[in-house]
């Protein structure tokens, strides 16, 4: 009697969600495996394109793994950590973002009957853990390098490692133009890490053919005044001026006061102004630089002393493409005229304004330094564009990384098919109930190339049992039999050329394995209400704005002549 006197014990605020055990778990996966199942049909080459339509009403459309996750704005707490993984697999490599989201579904889906019957989550992880670092091993050994080849070899092996990462894109069908460009633009800016080097400009309008690359740096004609016209449009190799400071005339601090006892006295005043900027001016034509490039504004009244004198000048010029000229032409960025040197001005082969489409691009081509490269994209529609920037940059990441490793592997689910094999070999040789966890870790594997032919449209069933039965020739000689996209079998991925770097595939694995192993060890969610209060006071906050209107004109007085 006594027990059942004893107070409920409240340890939690009222209307917070618990939900633990089994279960829990359960609905975790479950709503892994739902997530999966959006971009799984955006695998390999023929993949299907998601079309993902936001509450602002701009419209993405996209069959890269990590844009898909971006956009969908998940909620669901355990599924949110796929969205991570395929982001840090986009960061980190650049390609494969939808095989680390699958793998990881289908290593929680292998989970699930296991944890459905009892088994405690801490066993699979162990076994999953050593299962990851066994095939991570395997895809070492059947690594082949690509190191010490020469220049015109290695083009074409890169060339081939972007072509396979393209061949899934929507640019799909040029893949050999753009692998040829992207392998051009990387070896350009040599194997830095500074991948803000490469520029992609985008210009609607032509073909996808109609684009190309620039061995230097391409930017869009700024925002300009009247005497541009005037200004020459192409020098042979021009000294370039990089400033971070206006050359216009200076407007006053709106709270800046100026008392004169004499009215003659305002005239100096004037004078002084106009006597600045002309100053300025005059400093930058003694430099001797024939290009003006400012981060800020360049006013008309310079854009036309500049036009005179054969210079030519932009203003406003975005940060990333001053950078990248300084980083090209050899010069340094400015934040004074005073005492400009030959060392801070860059200079360039050519430079020369062309006409692209319906835009203008200043174009500097023949850069000393040559680490930069600009790709100028052309095609239809704008989403059109937007997705071959997304699959450039996947190439370009692909590339870079192949370069940087230099070991390729099979592509094609080969790799997959083959650790998988290796696998449930080596769960044999292991008693207990772990054999049943690795062999269900080898079986995971396989959604890869099942994947491949589902979203092809073949006979999945036929050709996985193909591939299996040329995994298991003794010999070897199956190792990279993958499966055939254009003829519905299997074939030798090496031979095709459908070649990935090996850093791809290690680090799918390991971000998958990690994920799978983190909602796994997951037993309890705890969900706590959120506060009326602090929704309130966010409405109060976003209400309160105060608003400032002001009228006040100004007037500049003209240079006395």
């Amino acid at each position: 009697m006594a027990a059942m006197m004893q107070p409920q014990i409240i340890l939690l605020k009222e209307g917070t969600d618990t939900s633990q055990g089994k279960a829990q778990l359960v609905s975790n996966i479950n709503a892994c495996t739902a997530v999966a199942d959006v971009v799984r049909t955006t695998l390999g080459p023929r993949g299907m394109d998601k079309l993902i339509h936001d509450d602002k009403g701009s419209v993405t459309i996209s069959n890269d793994g990590a844009t898909i996750m971006k956009l969908l704005d998940i909620v669901h707490p355990a599924a949110k950590i796929l969205v991570d993984i395929a982001k840090s697999q986009d960061s980190e490599v650049g390609d494969g973002t939808t095989t680390v989201v699958l793998l990881a579904a289908e290593f929680l889906r292998e989970a699930k009957p296991f944890i459905e019957d009892g088994v405690h989550p801490q066993n699979l992880i162990r076994s999953f853990r050593s299962a990851s670092y066994l095939a991570i091993e395997k895809i070492k050994e059947l690594a082949v390098s690509i190191q010490g080849k020469r220049l015109e070899e290695k083009k074409s092996l890169l060339a081939k490692c972007a072509a396979t990462t393209l061949s899934s894109k929507l640019i799909g069908g040029e893949k050999d133009f753009f692998a040829s460009m992207v392998v051009d633009s990387v070896i350009a800016i040599g194997y830095e890490d500074r991948l803000n080097m490469i520029g992609i400009k985008k210009v609607p309008g032509g073909t996808m053919r109609d684009s190309f690359l620039v061995n230097g740096v391409a930017f869009k004609k700024t925002f300009s005044y009247a005497g541009f016209e005037q200004q020459p449009k192409k020098f042979l190799n021009p000294r370039i001026l990089l400033l971070n400071i206006e050359l216009e005339l200076k407007s006053e601090k709106e709270n800046a006061e100026i008392r004169l006892s004499d009215p003659s006295q305002y005239q100096s005043i004037v004078d002084a102004e106009w006597n600045i900027i002309y100053d300025k001016l005059d400093k930058c034509v003694k430099s001797g630089a024939k290009v003006v490039l400012s981060r800020l504004a360049i006013g008309d009244l310079a854009t036309q002393y500049f036009a005179d004198r054969d210079i030519f000048c932009a203003g406003r010029v975005a940060e990333e493409d001053l950078q990248r000229v300084a980083a090209a032409a050899g010069g340094t960025v400015q934040t004074s005229v005073n005492n400009v040197i030959d060392e801070v001005l860059g200079t360039c082969e050519i430079f020369e304004e062309k006409q692209v489409g319906n835009e203008r691009f200043n174009i500097f081509s023949g850069c000393p330094s040559g680490t930069t490269a600009t790709i100028v994209l052309r095609g239809g529609a704008d989403q059109f564009i937007e997705e071959a920037e997304r699959s450039l940059h996947d190439a370009i990441m692909i590339v870079r990384r192949a370069a940087k490793n230099s070991t390729v592997v099979a592509g094609g689910g080969a790799i997959d098919m083959e650790i998988s094999r290796y696998l449930r070999q080596h769960a044999r040789t292991i008693a207990g109930k772990s054999q049943l966890f690795i062999n269900s870790y080898a079986k995971a594997l396989e959604v890869i190339p099942r994947q491949l032919c589902d979203n092809a449209g073949f006979d999945a069933t036929d050709v996985l049992n193909k591939l299996r039965q040329k995994h298991a020739l003794p010999s070897g000689e199956g190792a990279p039999y993958g499966v055939d996209i254009n003829t519905g079998g299997i074939a030798d991925s090496f031979a095709n050329f459908v070649w990935e770097p090996a850093v791809v595939k290690i680090n799918a694995i390991n971000a998958a394995t990690e994920a799978a192993c983190l909602i796994l060890s997951v037993d309890e969610t705890v969900k706590n209400p959120k506060s009326e209060s602090a929704q309130g006071e966010a409405a109060a906050g976003a209400m309160g704005g105060r608003g400032r209107g002001g009228f006040r004109g100004r007037g500049r007085g003209m240079r006395r002549r």
